[in-house]
């Protein structure tokens, strides 16, 4: 289907072609009649008049010679085969990877062909013409347009096979004899790259039996089997296997030097159809990340649907994955607002996709524009009056914001006051903070300006005579945001190594970007006011343990890559906390947890502000230090500075 917009791109191409490209005639079916083509229009041709004469010979028990009006009965079968094969496109296939679909609308075509012939037969109604002609002709021309073009397959698969031969194969095992399994068969054996050895199953009536030719083992049978033959490929074909049993059969495939490959979870299918091209690398966040938890959509429907939802920090990792969640809830309008240009590209273009694709009416307007820019915020929520904000945008990375103390407590706690203010000024509905468990007895000048943020948050909501709901939600690491450890291992594996860790015990909690925004959102929709919601993270991982898997996931063994500990950065933790106090209270999502933790009234706190606003203007890190130090009680800093500007500042300096 063609759109409007589809219309007025080919108009305007159509603009710029060229006179000459312009006169060249429009392709026809008679262009794509080449040689094989020919040759198989031939072939339906003598099957059409092969199969008149042994409907005569039957139907007359002898061996029949066409003549008189018989022989425009013979000549009828071509003339109505020809317009009812190339309608139905059978001259337009590719022969050799015909299969069921083909083959249906091979018998699409014949039928037709079939009661027009018959009707043409019993209309005629020629004396020397047996109306069983009719009915028996049809039926034998299935069977040889069928049997043809079964021929012409198998032809090119024995070409194929004797391809193949010629190449270096590697062979491979499909780990789940289920549908996505045999789905995947059919494109494998197309590639020349494999060769298919058998199937392993879990399944014990399974197992012994052969499936497309292939036998099914067990995973016992199969590591044998990978011993015996030097199978060095596995596909993991099980779409809807939980994590823990996707962990469990890694585990054990892992003692043997395989390769593991896997397909993606059956959402991420298109139409449920299976290619080559799902076929991807087993990844960390496969293993790491959690089966999905139940959400109150109810609750999440009321909050987004129909709304002028916005998300700042937007392009970022987080922020880009919430986008795609609410988008999926159908918002009215979806603001985008991000001051990185290229990642506001990059998400404006893949929500565009989505919508199209799913055919929604939410409108999504990317806005370029730095949270600290108060008349810039102002402006976009007094225009576009939003009810929801999702305030993502923070710099995150601790090293670097403690290299940069001055411009990340500027970002993280002047645009944080800066949403809150305009979120109170134009009636927003609902804001969510989306802070982080570095936030939490802080050791570094990221996660005291986070927490400084949680205060702002907590502060305004127990101020009077508003109805704005302000709510937070902490949780940890998320894999593979930008700035993660997984990347770097990533890429630190693909050069050869080292892996650089900082020390052998530091642990942390990791979750996934899809589950991390998910839990944000329906956080923030029961939040009431002035809440601090924990998310489950989960077990604590060490970080030497999560560098020593994706080296085996790689296809590696551990003295294959170097590990190397580099030591503590400035302000990091050895481990990660959620809960400053001791209390916490479940709700009715078993992932999340509210917190009951102290903060400061907004008078104090309003002070602090004012004294941190003419530190920033004077890039006075000293003085910003100070007040961090003063208003968030936990933050325990680095007594050495490493704020570049001010170690240069200083080296520069020449008493008088």
């Amino acid at each position: 289907m063609v759109t409007q917009d589809d219309a007025a791109d080919m108009h305007d191409i159509d603009e710029h072609i060229s006179p000459q490209l312009k006169n060249k005639p429009r392709t026809s079916f008679a262009q794509y009649l080449t040689i094989p083509r020919l040759f198989v229009v031939a072939i339906d041709i003598a099957s059409a008049l092969l199969t008149v004469w042994l409907a005569f010979s039957l139907r007359l028990e002898i061996w029949h010679w066409p003549a008189g009006s018989q022989l425009f009965i013979y000549l009828l079968a071509p003339i109505i085969m020809l317009p009812v094969f190339i309608y139905f496109g059978l001259y337009m296939a590719i022969y050799r990877y015909s299969g069921f679909a083909a083959f249906v609308t091979v018998v699409k075509a014949v039928v037709v062909y079939g009661l027009l012939y018959i009707s043409a037969v019993f209309y005629l109604n020629y004396p020397m013409v047996p109306r069983t002609v009719g009915i028996l002709q049809p039926m034998m021309f299935l069977l040889m347009v069928g049997g043809t073009r079964g021929m012409i397959r198998f032809w090119y698969m024995i070409v194929n096979a004797e391809h193949k031969n010629k190449t270096l194969q590697e062979k491979l095992l499909i780990y789940g004899a289920g549908s996505a399994g045999v789905a995947i068969v059919n494109a494998i054996t197309q590639y020349s790259k494999f060769e298919l050895v058998g199937f392993i199953d879990d399944n014990q009536k399974l197992q012994g039996l052969t499936l497309n030719g292939m036998k099914v083992y067990s995973l016992k049978q199969a590591m044998e089997l990978t011993e015996k033959q030097g199978i060095k490929n596995i596909l993991l074909a099980m779409p809807s296997a939980s994590r823990l049993r996707l962990n469990q059969i890694v585990d054990i495939l892992q003692q043997y030097p395989v390769r593991i490959q896997m397909l993606p979870a059956l959402g991420e299918l298109i139409d449920g159809r299976v290619g080559i091209s799902d076929i991807k690398e087993i990844q960390i966040e496969d293993l790491l990340g959690r089966d999905p938890v139940t959400v109150n959509e109810a609750l999440i429907t009321e909050i987004l649907t129909g709304r002028v939802v916005m998300v700042t920090g937007a392009g970022g990792s987080v922020g880009s994955e919430l986008c795609r969640q609410i988008l999926a809830a159908k918002p009215s309008k979806l603001l985008l607002i991000d001051n990185a240009e290229y990642n506001l590209f990059i998400v404006h273009n893949d929500l565009e996709y989505r919508r199209s694709r799913l055919n929604l009416t939410t409108g999504v307007i990317p806005l370029l524009g730095d949270v600290t820019d108060e008349s810039r915020m102002a402006e976009i929520c007094r225009v576009f009056n939003p009810s929801v904000i999702y305030h993502a945008a923070a710099y995150k990375h601790v090293p670097m914001v403690e290299q940069n103390p001055v411009q990340g407590v500027r970002n993280n706690v002047l645009g944080t006051l800066t949403i809150a203010e305009v979120a109170l000024q134009y009636k927003v509905s609902s804001v969510v903070l989306v802070s982080t468990d570095k936030a939490v007895r802080p050791t570094n000048v990221m996660g005291a300006s986070k927490r400084f943020c949680e205060m702002i948050f907590q502060a305004l909501a127990d101020q009077p005579d508003h109805t704005t709901c302000f709510s937070m939600v902490r949780f940890g690491n998320v894999l593979g945001s930008s700035g993660s450890v997984v990347p770097l291992f990533r890429r630190q594996i693909k050069e050869g190594g080292p892996l650089t860790i900082t020390h052998k015990d530091i642990t942390r909690y990791f979750m996934t970007i899809s589950e991390a925004a998910q839990l944000i959102i329906q956080a923030g929709a029961m939040a009431s006011g002035g809440d601090v919601y924990l998310i489950d993270m989960g077990d604590p991982i060490k970080i030497i343990d999560l560098a020593e898997r994706m080296v085996k996931l790689s296809g590696l063994s551990l003295s294959d890559i170097e590990i190397s500990i580099t030591g503590l950065r400035p302000g990091e933790k050895l481990y990660e906390e959620l809960l400053i106090g001791t209390n916490s209270e479940p709700t009715t999502n078993p992932r999340i947890f509210k917190a009951n933790e102290q903060f400061i009234l907004w008078s104090t706190l309003l002070e602090g502000i004012g004294e941190l606003k003419v530190a920033i203007s004077n890039n006075d890190f000293e003085c910003i230090k100070d007040v961090l130090i003063r208003l968030v009680p936990e933050y325990q800093p680095s007594s050495i500075t490493a704020d570049f500007l001010a170690i240069e500042q200083n080296n520069q300096f020449i008493p008088v």
